[in-house]
């Protein structure tokens, strides 16, 4: 091997990588597609160094922070859809039980883990949304996942905090505010229609919990996540629920999670190019 052959060789392999985020939206059961993503990201040899999440997404995102693969993932979602959160889903239900659960996946405090993370949770008192970046990870994926009015809120620094799926759903644009220069973008949501009968009836059960819930969705809940993603992931879950959780759903949901990944790949490589030519012109 000729001397700049190999100057060239030692050069690409410390030149530093596109930092690469990914912002993991809210969905409730829905979030096994998540997993089914991170299966395809993985067969592909990408990793994240940012990651931001949402109610399901950001208990998915501090999984994955602290260095469990999707396999092991898929146990632990499964258990906290089937045996915590069907379990304690009755009105203004206790969440200190959830939280305990959580602590056993993702103990000490955010600063912690190995990568950057961020989840996101609904001011009561505002309705604007709160990125919980420090305290313990459990409380916070806790307080980011606390669905009202199924939940009490979560006391967070004077604050009663509820699921942050009504004030910032999918929050790539934390993501891209904690350094990332790519974000990917996952939707659990995208496919849910008001024109159907399915979304007539979905729209009334949402106005009849609305009365009993303190906080409201913002205008732009989701599409600053779309604003802030150079790729947004849209699974098509429109056939399931947030709550469905039998083996064959969560495994249906999985299987279209990966799909989506998979055939949205190009677009994401090129996103990841197309940063790396950005930041050699901008030197």
């Amino acid at each position: 091997m000729g001397f700049w052959t190999r100057v060239k060789e030692i050069f690409t392999k410390t030149k530093k990588p596109v930092v690469l985020g990914i912002a993991l939206g809210s969905g409730g059961a829905k979030g096994m597609a998540h997993l089914g993503a991170l299966k395809a990201f993985a067969e592909e040899e990408l990793s994240f160094s940012v990651v931001t999440g949402t109610s399901i997404g950001s208990i998915v995102g501090a999984l994955y922070c602290k260095g469990y693969s999707w396999a092991d993932m898929a146990g632990i979602v499964e258990n906290v859809n089937k045996k915590e959160f069907s379990k304690n889903l009755r009105p203004f239900a206790d969440m200190a039980p959830f939280e305990a659960f959580l602590e056993e996946y993702v103990e000490g405090d955010i600063p912690q883990l190995p990568l950057p993370f961020a989840a996101c949770a609904t001011d009561a008192a505002t309705n604007e949304c709160v990125v919980l970046r420090e305290g313990k990870t459990a409380k916070a994926l806790t307080a980011s996942a606390a669905i009202p009015p199924f939940f009490r809120g979560v006391d967070w620094q004077g604050k009663k905090l509820y699921d942050g799926a009504f004030s910032n759903a999918i929050p790539a644009d934390v993501c891209r505010e904690l350094g990332a220069q790519v974000v990917i973008g996952i939707d659990l949501s995208a496919y849910a229609k008001a024109d159907d009968e399915k979304g007539r009836i979905e729209r009334l059960v949402g106005s009849a919990i609305g009365a009993f819930t303190p906080v409201r969705t913002l205008p732009d809940a989701k599409t600053r996540g779309y604003e802030a993603s150079d790729v947004m992931l849209r699974p098509n879950l429109y056939d399931f629920k947030a709550t469905d959780i039998s083996r064959a759903a969560m495994d249906a949901m999985f299987e279209i999670g990966y799909r989506e990944a998979k055939e949205r790949m190009p677009e994401i490589h090129a996103a990841i190019e197309a940063a790396r030519k950005n930041r050699k012109k901008s030197k």
